[in-house]
């Protein structure tokens, strides 16, 4: 099942950004813009992770945080707190009223998206796999390995990323400007051709004699974790 991931949120550039790249993980994502609003909601339904902006129109976000933990139902609910509130004794009074977790805006992308699966991971497990396995492929995410067909895998932290990335959604076309937004993080600006010299660095790794090449480029288009790989014909 896929995860269900609400986010709260009232500064409506950063909602689609968040959503955006949720979505683009495979999650199931809604939005509110009001603290009421999600308050009202999360009473009718409940996701599997929140994402909670501190101040918010209609209903503070610690004030929300602080009504899911009363319930029974929202109780273990993870959320993660969103402020531009840096100083220490925010943090803190964030985390005691219920918060799991806690970032600082401007934030970077890829670590939210980091956050937002070890959260899942403790919560659900079954959520999200510790190891992704397609054909001969394991990619162990606790252990950061990789390997093939038992032998191990030497990758970049950028390969690595980007295995995991087209591996947690086999078969499905990713171009290179959305590669850079999920692999890189949106604020990186670097060029698109990046994508290629380390989609081949990561061939090279992973392709040995003749090892089928699990990667699949589509002209125009971009690249894919091949979905038929393992499979046989």
């Amino acid at each position: 099942m896929t995860a269900r991931i609400l986010i709260v949120e009232d500064e409506e550039p950063l909602t689609m950004l968040l959503r955006y790249n949720l979505e683009a993980e495979g999650y199931e994502v809604e939005t509110a813009a009001r603290g009421d609003e999600a308050d009202t909601r999360l009473k009718e339904s409940t996701p599997d992770l929140v994402v909670l902006d501190w101040m918010l129109p209609g209903l503070s976000g610690i004030e929300l945080c602080r009504r899911l933990r009363a319930r029974p139902e929202t109780k273990t609910l993870p959320i993660i707190m969103l402020t531009a509130r840096g100083e220490e004794s925010e943090k803190v009074r964030g985390l005691a009223t219920g918060a799991d977790d806690y970032i600082v805006k401007p934030f970077s992308v890829p670590e939210l998206l980091a956050r937002v699966r070890a959260l899942l991971r403790r919560s659900n497990p079954e959520r999200v796999a510790a190891v992704l396995t397609i054909g001969d492929i394991a990619l162990d995410r606790e252990k950061k390995r990789v390997s093939r067909a038992a032998r191990t895998i030497e990758l970049g932290p950028t390969e690595y990323r980007l295995l995991e990335f087209l591996m947690e959604r086999p078969g499905r076309v990713f171009s290179r400007q959305q590669l850079l937004d999920g692999v890189w993080g949106s604020e990186i600006y670097i060029d698109e051709r990046t994508v290629d010299v380390h989609v081949g660095r990561l061939r090279k790794a992973l392709n040995r004699g003749n090892a089928n090449d699990p990667i699949r480029t589509v002209r125009g288009s971009g690249y894919a974790f091949d979905d038929r790989f393992g499979k046989s014909s």
